[in-house]
């Protein structure tokens, strides 16, 4: 689509101007951008415009309501490889379908230092925005919408940030594609405020260090927050909301601060898991407004997620003040983790509250202060707000369930329920595992909240 521009009188005092760009049979816009002066602002009336250009100077380019940058199908719409430069209010759609050249509706550059990105709607672009080594660069208030056809092994994400020292990704909802945000090989990075669903993994942390995961919310995607090979990150008062495997992922994640987070298990569809690979595993979830069955049926539904948390290889972090609510495990914990502070956390109707593999003893409490577990029959005859005694949430049948899960069938039997007996009456035969020698009576408050 060709376009005419207007020339404006007004100018900064850098000699810089405002052209005011509409849809016509005169000029494209990509010309017009090559053409601009470093400085100018480039104003896009309602229309459509030829995309798959690249900026190379200092500008801004916004939009009016209903003006859209479309591309040809190939590559990249929009290439930003210069330093402080703004897209915003834009409709940016049509890149092209190859991974390996990272085809994407917005592509930073390593020059692209001090990119701002806001307020534009980014859809039918195999990858939503790339931030490839922009440093300081700002991704914010965009609603990134990406392909919905094809498997998930094909897509690209909604944000991607590689080598960005210093890029922040605020207040976007993301949707479809692959993963919300996927960072790798960066630090010093802030995802905060954004809302995510029908995705694989909401934020997927690869090789960043340094950063803040604060104030984001996960909705019906298989993995909420999947932490790995990261250190030294702040993953606070986030929300996962009906997500299918984990709510938080902790692989090889060290050194780190996670509080003030909520993880939130609801029925699902069963083909979610069925149709895993695919798009339909990030199916719509039911609303919380629709009323439940009157016959109580609720067959074609299970819940999930399957993990809460799931902590591999993990070390030295500190989970406290976490909310894990309503998952077949709230907290499995495994492959070596050490020097882990957990306290002030809330472990309400979790099938299995804690699953530990591992023979060491650990103590899940820290200077008087433990967690609260919704199935602990605990008295606290002096009114602590503690429990009087230890909690234990696993005991030598649940190890010998983990190892072999065929033994359910046993669970109700006469001997099983005297080993539990016994281990309740004489402490010493229970197994090494997790105590929590001074649990809470009543579940901390967690500020985290769901924004639909």
């Amino acid at each position: 689509m060709a376009v005419a521009v207007l020339w404006t009188a007004t100018y900064s005092t850098a000699g810089a101007a405002d052209r005011i760009v509409t849809p016509s049979d005169n000029e494209d816009l990509a010309a017009i951008v090559e053409q601009a002066a470093a400085g100018d602002r480039i104003i896009l009336r309602p229309g459509n415009y030829k995309g798959a250009f690249t900026i190379r100077k200092p500008m801004v380019v916004q939009g009016d309501p209903g003006a859209a940058i479309l591309g040809n199908g190939r590559g990249t719409v929009v290439t930003i490889d210069a330093p402080d430069v703004t897209l915003r209010g834009l409709e940016i759609r049509g890149s092209g379908s190859n991974l390996e050249t990272m085809d994407s509706g917005v592509f930073a550059t390593a020059a692209a230092k001090d990119a701002v990105i806001e307020d534009s709607l980014v859809t039918e672009n195999l990858y939503g925005i790339y931030i490839h080594g922009a440093q300081d660069s700002i991704t914010r208030a965009n609603r990134i919408i990406g392909r919905k056809e094809g498997r998930l092994s094909e897509a690209g994400n909604g944000v991607t940030v590689w080598n960005a020292p210093g890029a922040k990704v605020l207040s976007n909802d993301i949707s479809y594609g692959r993963d919300g945000i996927a960072t790798n090989a960066s630090k010093r990075n802030v995802f905060s405020e954004n809302r995510f669903h029908n995705l694989r993994f909401a934020i997927h942390y690869m090789y960043t260090n340094d950063s803040e995961i604060r104030g984001n919310v996960s909705i019906g995607n298989v993995v909420g927050y999947a932490i790995m090979f990261s250190s030294r990150l702040k993953i606070i008062d986030n929300v996962s909301d009906g997500d299918r495997d984990h709510g938080v992922l902790l692989n090889s994640a060290n050194s780190s601060l996670v509080t003030g987070n909520i993880v939130r298990g609801r029925l699902q569809p069963e083909s979610r898991w069925t149709t895993a690979g695919s798009r339909e595993s990030t199916q719509e979830l039911p609303s919380d407004d629709e009323p439940p069955r009157s016959d109580g049926d609720v067959s074609g539904l299970r819940a999930g997620p399957e993990k809460c948390v799931f902590v591999y290889n993990a070390n030295k972090n500190r989970l406290v003040g976490n909310e894990f609510n309503g998952c077949g495990i709230g907290i499995h914990f495994t492959a070596g983790s050490e020097g882990n502070i957990m306290s002030g956390n809330s472990f309400i109707n979790n099938r299995n509250q804690v699953k530990y593999v591992g023979t060491r003893y650990l103590d899940w409490s820290q200077d008087g202060h433990g967690n609260y577990w919704s199935d602990n029959p605990a008295f606290d005859l002096d009114g602590d707000g503690v429990g009087d005694n230890a909690y234990r949430p696993n005991d030598l049948i649940d190890k010998v369930l983990w190892t072999s899960p065929q033994a359910k069938v046993l669970t109700t039997s006469p001997a099983v329920q005297f080993i539990r007996w016994a281990q309740a009456q004489f402490p010493a035969l229970l197994p090494g595992g997790v105590v929590d020698s001074h649990p809470l009576m009543e579940p901390p408050a967690v500020h985290a909240e769901v924004r639909q």
